[in-house]
């Protein structure tokens, strides 16, 4: 497949950065002060196929495929930039979370058999209700430099969530607030020290600043599987956190880390993680491998480059022939 010319927003820039390890042209549109228009900006690595460009300049340029990471850009941020042939592109929505309202019945925005709607969890596809648009899963992967790795040193337990305090009982901040007491943990993530965290940790050194801990803990309740996850297990951290949602597909009990819907149950496996190194060690290690196996970069480089495939080279005809691919 010849290089393709996609344009799509900044939104969740640690999911931009995975993203732009394909073979393609990633372009950004630019508007000062607006949500989404940040473009390149100076957090993540990127190469130079990921290139800035000013939203006013956007209808006068050639692009092969539109993604869209948000409801705004959907709804909102595609008549104001695109014209008109432009929205008639191959178009992919990527939903990077489950339905918020009702966990089984909301209807997902996206009603077009023309657009593929990308799922990051399978868990995610199962929960909305897509109607009539067609769907695909393709899960995260995850690139970490070759000198991060785990070490454990620190007796405590490292919790990563971003305004943990403002989003409240779905991210998990009451179970936060259970568990903090009896065990030692710090909390890291934008406006932690709302709740006596760290604060934010520049997201490129993140697997490094939590490779020092002995286990995560993921206090969420419903949301869609966090790239921190991932990462910390691509690391070789222990998992800690609640059994619902993907988690429960990705993390196995006394094997790479312990999950359990009583938060009763998880306290005294923390403390017993802090008071046994070698075990942390142990489970970590089968973190990191499983990791390896399901959230290897290339696995996701080699999906996301064989659905941009599809979407550009099938006819809206033959749309069904890809989404059962």
């Amino acid at each position: 497949m010849s290089r393709l010319r996609i344009l799509t927003w900044h939104v969740h820039g640690n999911y931009l950065w995975y993203l732009s390890q394909i073979d393609h042209d990633i372009f950004l549109p630019v508007k000062a002060g607006v949500e989404g228009y940040g473009g390149r900006g100076t957090t993540f690595p990127f190469s130079s196929s990921v290139r800035d460009i000013p939203a006013e300049h956007v209808k006068q340029c050639t692009f092969d495929c539109v993604i869209f990471q948000s409801r705004r850009n959907y709804e909102q941020d595609q008549f104001e930039i695109l014209n008109t042939e432009q929205q008639k592109l191959p178009r992919i929505y990527i939903e990077h979370d489950p339905p918020q309202e009702h966990p089984t019945d909301t209807r997902h925005w996206v009603d077009d058999p023309d657009v593929l709607l990308v799922h990051v969890t399978a868990f995610n596809q199962l929960m909305w209700n897509s109607g009539r648009t067609l769907t695909r899963v393709i899960e995260h992967g995850i690139v970490i430099r070759k000198n991060v790795c785990y070490t454990g040193e620190l007796p405590r337990g490292v919790v990563v969530v971003n305004h943990l305090k403002q989003r409240g009982r779905r991210l998990g901040c009451d179970v936060f607030e259970r568990v903090e007491p009896e065990v030692p943990l710090d909390l890291v993530g934008m406006a932690s020290e709302e709740m006596g965290g760290l604060g934010e940790i520049f997201p490129p050194c993140l697997p490094e600043f939590i490779a020092r801990y002995r286990f995560f803990f993921n206090p969420i309740r419903y949301t869609s599987l966090g790239l921190a996850v991932c990462e910390a297990m691509m690391i070789g951290l222990p998992i800690i956190g609640l059994a619902t949602t993907e988690m429960v597909t990705t993390v196995q009990n006394g094997v790479n880390g312990y999950l359990d819907t009583n938060v009763d149950n998880l306290i005294p496996i923390m403390n017993w993680l802090i008071a046994n190194p070698g075990e942390a060690q142990r489970l970590g290690a089968e973190a990191r491998r499983y990791a390896q196996e399901r959230f290897h970069i290339s696995r996701f480089v080699q999906a996301w480059e064989k659905t941009l495939d599809d979407v550009v080279e099938l006819s809206a005809h033959a749309s069904t022939a890809w989404a059962a691919t």
